[in-house]
C-alpha cells in the first residue's frame, strides 16, 4: 500500500472508530468516578474529548482525498497525535490503578487491554498505524505493576512482574491474532477476486457459446421456415414440422441458461411498455393448443383481464409461456385453462393470471421444490417429459423482479393451479397497427440493405429472406469492408454481425457514425451475441433494434421496413 493510501487508510479507520472510543471513554469515566470519586475522571474526559476532536482535525485532510500525497510534516504530526491520543486515553487507568484498590487495579488492567483489542481491530486493515496506537497502552498493562511495586513499600514486586509476564502474554496473542486477521483478510479478498475472474470467465464462456451455438442454429430455423414456403408433400411438411419444433426446443434449453445466468449475475432488467394483454395472452394459448396433447382442451378466458397494461411484455409472456409447457408436459387428458383478473383493492392494485391443469398435481413437498433451479418432480420426469427444470425456477425470479410473485396450488392426481400476480398499471386504450407489408417498400422504392456478416450461410438466409420482398441486399463480409461500402453511397439501412473478423461490428457502427452519407442511417443489430452486456455495447454506439439470431423472418423484414422509413423520413427532413 502506497504511503499516501496508508495515512489516509488510518484516518478514515479512526474517523469510523471516533463515536465507539468517546462512548468507551463516558464509561470509563463513569467507572473511574465510582472507584475513585473527585473531579481527576471528569477533567480527564474533557482533555480525552479535546485531543480525539483535535485528532479528527489533523486527519480530515487525508480523510477528503486518501490517495493524495501527505507531507512529512502532516505524517509526523498525525503519528504523534494517535499516539499521545492513545496515552491520554489509557491516562485515567494509571490514576485508578494507584488510587482505586484491589478494584481499581483489575479495572485498570481490563481498560488497558480493552484498548489493546479495540485497537488491533479497527487497525485489521492498516497495520502500519498500529505502533503509535499499541505503544501507550502497552507501557500501562507492562509497567504499572511494577511502577506500582517499586513505589509502595507494600506491594510485592514479585506478584506484580507475573502480573506484567500476564500483560506480555497478553500483547503476543493479541499480535498473534491480528496477523491471523490480516491473513483471513487477504484470502477473503483473493477468494473474492478469484470468484470475480470466474464469474467473467463464465459469461465470457456463455457469451461464446452463444454465439457458437445461435449462429448454426440460425441456418437451421432459417431453412425451415424457407422450406414452409415452397409447395411441399404431407410428408415433407411433417419433417419440416420436426425440424422446426426440435429447433425450438434446442433454443428453448438455450435461453433457459442465459436467463438464469443473467438472473443470477444480476444482469438482467425488466422493462415497462405498454402492451395488449388480451391479445399477449390469447397468442401464447394458441401457441401452446397446437403442441397439447391429443384429448387435451386448452381454453382462454379473458373475463375480468384488463385490456392494455404496462410491464415487461416479454417477461410476463416467457412466464406464461413457461407455465402452459409446463402444463402441457403433465397433463395426459382434461384441460388446461388460462384465466386472470385484477385485485383492485389492494395497495398496489395487482393483476393475477392463473394456469389450471388436470394433470398429475404434485404434493406438497414436490411443489415446494418445482421452484429451484435444475429440480423436478423427481428423476423420472426428466426422461419422460424433458427439460432442465429451470423453467418454473425462471418464472418465479422474473416474477419477483417485476414485483409480483409465482405460487403453486397443488393435490395429487387432481392437477395444478399455478398463479402469477404483479403490480398492476392501465395503460390507455390504442388502436392496433396493421400487420407488417407483403412486400418490403417505402415510398413504392426498393429498400437497400447493406448487411455486414462474415458468415457465408447467414448471408445467403438473410438475402432469402429479404430479397423475394423486394430487398436490395449487399453483402460485407467484415466489419471493415462495411466501412468501406458504406463511404461509397447511402443505404436504407444496415444489418450489423458483431463478431467478424478484421473488424467487428462496434467498431464498425461507430465509424460509420463518424462519417459519410450513411451516418444518419439506421443500423440493427443482427447477431447471436445475446447477453445483456451486448446489448448495453450497441445501445452505447447508437443501437437501439437488436435482432438476436435465429433470425424470425417476420420480424426481420418489418424491423427492416420500419427502419428503412424513418432512415428516408429523416433525410427528407434534413435536406
Amino acid at each position: 500500500m502506497a504511503e499516501a493510501n496508508v495515512y489516509g487508510a488510518i484516518a478514515l479507520a479512526r474517523a469510523k472508530d471516533l463515536p465507539a472510543r468517546l462512548a468507551f471513554g463516558l464509561f470509563i469515566g463513569a467507572v473511574g468516578w465510582l472507584l475513585i470519586g473527585g473531579v481527576t475522571p471528569l477533567v480527564w474526559y474533557g482533555v480525552m474529548l479535546a485531543g480525539q476532536l483535535t485528532d479528527a482535525w489533523i486527519g480530515a485532510p487525508m480523510r477528503r482525498s486518501p490517495e493524495a500525497a501527505v507531507s512529512r510534516a502532516r505524517r509526523i504530526t498525525y503519528t504523534v497525535s494517535i499516539s499521545v491520543n492513545a496515552a491520554i486515553y489509557s491516562a485515567l487507568a494509571a490514576v485508578v490503578w494507584f488510587e482505586g484498590g484491589t478494584a481499581g487495579k483489575v479495572f485498570a488492567v481490563l481498560s488497558c487491554c480493552g484498548s489493546i483489542i479495540n485497537t488491533a481491530l479497527q487497525m485489521e486493515h492498516t497495520p502500519h498505524g498500529l505502533g503509535p496506537v499499541w505503544a501507550p497502552h502497552i507501557l500501562y498493562l507492562i509497567g504499572l505493576p511494577i511502577a506500582g511495586a517499586l513505589i509502595s513499600p507494600e506491594a510485592d514486586l514479585l506478584t506484580m512482574s507475573v502480573v506484567s509476564l500476564g500483560g506480555v502474554v497478553f500483547i503476543m496473542h493479541g499480535w498473534i491474532t491480528v496477523k491471523r486477521i490480516r491473513e483471513s483478510n487477504r484470502q477473503m479478498a483473493e477468494a473474492v477476486s478469484s470468484a470475480e475472474r470466474a464469474n467473467a470467465a463464465k459469461s465470457d464462456f456463455l457469451a461464446t457459446i452463444s454465439h457458437e451455438i445461435r449462429t448454426p442454429m440460425n441456418a437451421v430455423v432459417a431453412a425451415g421456415s424457407l422450406l414452409r414456403r415452397t409447395p411441399l408433400s404431407s410428408a415433407q411438411g411433417a419433417h419440416v414440422d420436426m425440424l422446426a419444433n426440435a429447433s425450438e426446443v434446442l433454443l428453448g434449453l438455450l435461453n433457459d441458461v442465459l436467463d438464469l445466468s443473467r438472473i443470477e449475475s444480476g444482469k438482467l432488467e425488466v422493462a415497462s411498455a405498454p402492451f395488449d394483454l388480451t391479445e399477449k395472452l390469447e397468442a401464447a394459448t394458441d401457441l401452446w393448443r397446437a403442441k397439447a396433447p391429443e384429448g387435451v382442451a386448452l381454453r382462454f378466458e379473458p373475463g375480468g383481464l384488463p385490456e392494455r397494461i404496462v410491464t415487461d411484455p416479454l417477461r410476463l409472456q416467457q412466464i406464461v409461456s413457461n407455465l402452459l409447457s409446463n402444463a402441457t408436459k403433465f397433463t395426459a387428458r382434461g384441460e388446461i385453462v388460462v384465466r386472470g383478473g385484477q385485485v383492485a383493492d389492494a395497495q398496489p392494485p395487482l393483476l393475477w393470471i392463473e394456469v389450471e391443469d388436470s394433470g398429475c398435481g404434485m404434493d406438497a413437498e414436490t411443489a415446494d421444490r418445482v421452484f429451484m433451479s435444475f429440480e423436478q418432480g423427481s428423476t423420472g420426469i426428466t426422461r419422460e417429459h424433458g427439460g432442465t427444470g429451470l423453467g418454473l425456477a425462471i418464472s418465479r425470479r422474473l416474477a419477483e423482479l417485476m414485483g409480483g410473485r409465482l405460487t403453486v396450488r397443488s393435490e395429487a392426481g387432481r392437477g395444478s393451479v399455478f398463479r402469477l400476480e404483479c403490480p398492476l398499471v392501465l395503460a390507455e386504450t390504442k388502436a392496433v397497427s396493421a400487420p407488417g407489408p407483403r412486400e418490403a417498400a417505402v415510398d413504392g422504392e426498393t429498400i437497400a440493405v447493406l448487411l455486414a456478416e462474415d458468415h457465408v450461410v447467414n448471408q445467403r438466409i438473410v438475402r432469402l429472406m429479404l430479397e423475394p420482398m423486394g430487398v436490395s441486399v449487399t453483402t460485407a463480409a467484415n466489419g471493415a469492408e462495411a466501412v468501406e461500402m458504406a463511404a461509397l453511397r447511402v443505404f436504407d439501412v444496415i444489418l450489423m454481425d458483431m463478431q467478424m473478423p478484421v473488424m467487428g461490428g462496434i467498431e464498425a457502427t461507430v465509424r460509420i457514425r463518424a462519417a459519410g452519407p450513411n451516418g444518419a442511417t439506421p443500423i440493427l443489430a443482427l447477431t447471436a451475441n445475446a447477453m445483456a452486456e451486448h446489448r448495453a455495447q450497441w445501445a452505447a454506439v447508437g443501437v437501439d433494434t437488436f435482432l438476436t439470431k435465429p433470425i424470425v423472418m417476420q420480424a426481420l423484414i418489418e424491423q427492416v421496413t420500419s427502419a428503412a422509413g424513418q432512415g428516408r423520413a429523416a433525410r427528407r427532413a434534413a435536406a
